[in-house]
């Protein structure tokens, strides 16, 4: 594929959004009012509205390698605090995706120049569960479930924000939830974490109690 084919795609498109609603971009350009916002990953395969059925306008996306959520990345910190504090969403979802590459990395370390530091963050994450993710005999078996379980550490790493936390004493919301994209078929899984009882378990050590 070539830009040219990418610009005219583009010309399709408008034709197709204003076929269906004459005021469509008229309408996109008066603001956004979304009440997701979705972390994901950077994968191309990976796109947030198209799996979520979702139109422009209604999810605020942030994507990187791995669906991170780091302390020191000013980029995602930004992002949640725009979120959170002028767009007001209701929800977080933090969305890894089974077959990442970033996963795969760091059940297989070696030296990957300036993604080392990136991908330490997700390396933590396999050394924290090490024991579970080393009795898994099938390496498929391991690969996923090392997706999980960063998904879960990521939206630990939501509660401990500090505009994550102002908000839930103001007004509740918003409330985090951890899917996985299967790339195999499709499916969106929410992996039922429930962020209030973890929280609640960390609660004495995250807890910024300025609020």
């Amino acid at each position: 594929m070539d830009f040219k084919t990418i610009f005219e795609n583009n010309e399709k498109w408008i034709a197709e959004k204003l076929a269906q609603d004459a005021q469509y971009f008229e309408k996109l350009s008066k603001g956004q009012n979304p009440e997701f916002l979705y972390i994901g990953c950077a994968d191309s395969r990976v796109t947030a509205e198209d799996l979520m059925g979702l139109q422009p306008g209604e999810v605020f996306v942030h994507r990187n390698i791995a669906n991170q959520v780091v302390a020191t990345d000013n980029n995602i910190n930004s992002v949640v605090q725009y979120a959170v504090e002028h767009l007001k969403v209701k929800y977080i979802i933090v969305c890894g995706h089974y077959e990442c590459g970033g996963v795969k990395a760091a059940l297989n370390p070696s030296d990957m120049g300036q993604l080392n530091s990136w991908l330490q963050t997700l390396r933590d994450v396999y050394r924290f569960h090490r024991a579970e993710l080393d009795a898994i005999d099938d390496t498929q078996k391991r690969f996923d479930r090392l997706v999980e379980l960063n998904v879960r550490e990521q939206c630990i790493n939501i509660i401990k924000i500090d505009h994550v936390q102002k908000s839930w004493y103001k007004t509740g919301y918003p409330k985090i939830f951890g899917w996985v994209f299967d790339v195999r078929t499709g499916k969106l899984i929410d992996l039922g974490l429930n962020m209030e009882k973890e929280f609640a378990e960390v609660r004495s050590i995250y807890d910024l109690k300025t609020f």
